[in-house]
């Protein structure tokens, strides 16, 4: 089989030991994505083209040409899960810098996170390219080049490279490890450890953050050392109350509110005491009223708890007439 050969589309198929994956650590790598389009890729073809550019020499023949791969790295992770040889590649006549600023710019298949965007940028720094410049060539301000570019300046390494392994959602990593490195390191660095031995999703660790920001430093050594028992200790807590519900029943549900109609009466007694002496508004007077007649009209039933007698066929017919 010939090293490339065009297809309908205009599009080369190129077999995949000639892409070098030059910008493979500027993606996040996800597993199951990557699972899901092989999926999708043996079902349906490959639907989508990668991106390449040719940073071939003079004189080297088609076959010689080392293509630069821009865009398309899942899809090539996926082709070769699927055992394939070939990929289905656009080449763009450009260099690699302008190749990156447009896949930067454009919308190809798919959007990237804000992770990967920085890591790009950092790519497009080292071709001498400032930031203003970058921000013109692809569309974007100046601000916005400067705020990805921090999200690198402020993560650790060891957390980058585990958002780069997919082991570590963006959203974690912006939201929950960048703001703890900043004020604890070690403790950044030791929740890290926790959330690749658990197994931490990001809404626990989400949750973990919010408990750590209330806690005292004591608390916070001790939710270090065993993050995932915390949480399911918090998660319990939480349920405790819907247990205790379940367990007493319809009757011990109206007992527990009783008892707090009992304590709120007694509260709101005490509070009008104060006010008897200024006078007591008219819209408390009516919602005391409210109150009371709630209270008579619930007397009454208790009184007389039989329901009321449902009319019968004859006195509808009356009705009626």
């Amino acid at each position: 089989m010939s090293q490339h050969a065009y297809d309908p589309r205009g599009e080369l198929q190129v077999e995949l030991h000639r892409l070098q994956l030059r910008f493979a650590d500027t993606r996040v790598r996800e597993p199951r994505v990557i699972e899901a389009l092989s999926r999708s890729i043996e079902d349906c073809g490959q639907l989508v083209a990668c991106i390449a550019v040719s940073e071939s020499s003079a004189g080297e023949s088609a076959s010689e040409q080392r293509l630069t791969l821009l865009d398309g790295y899942r899809r090539v992770a996926a082709l070769r899960r699927l055992n394939c040889d070939l990929a289905r590649v656009h080449i763009w006549n450009c260099d690699v810098a302008h190749g990156l600023l447009a896949v930067l710019a454009g919308s190809h298949a798919r959007a990237y996170a804000p992770i990967e965007q920085a890591l790009l940028l950092r790519e497009l720094r080292t071709f001498g390219l400032s930031q203003q410049e970058i921000a013109r060539r692809s569309g974007r301000d100046v601000s916005w080049v400067s705020r990805r570019l921090q999200l690198l300046s402020q993560l650790p390494d060891n957390v980058l490279a585990a958002v780069r392994a997919g082991t570590l959602s963006c959203w974690a990593a912006t939201r929950v490890f960048s703001p703890l490195a900043r004020a604890n390191s070690e403790h950044a660095e030791a929740l890290l450890a926790a959330a690749r031995e658990h197994a931490l999703s990001t809404r626990e660790l989400r949750a973990w953050l919010e408990h750590y920001q209330r806690a005292s430093r004591g608390v916070r050594e001790r939710m270090l050392q065993h993050p995932k028992l915390f949480l399911q200790a918090q998660q319990a807590q939480q349920q405790e109350p819907c247990v205790e519900a379940l367990r007493a029943g319809p009757e011990g549900q109206c007992l527990q509110d009783l008892h707090r109609l009992r304590w709120l009466i007694k509260r709101v007694r005490e509070r009008l005491r104060g006010l008897h002496a200024q006078g007591l508004g008219l819209e408390l007077l009516e919602a005391i009223g409210g109150v009371r007649a709630q209270i008579e009209a619930w007397q009454r039933e208790l009184r007389d708890p039989s329901p009321p007698a449902q009319p019968t066929l004859s006195d509808r017919q009356h009705d009626h007439c």
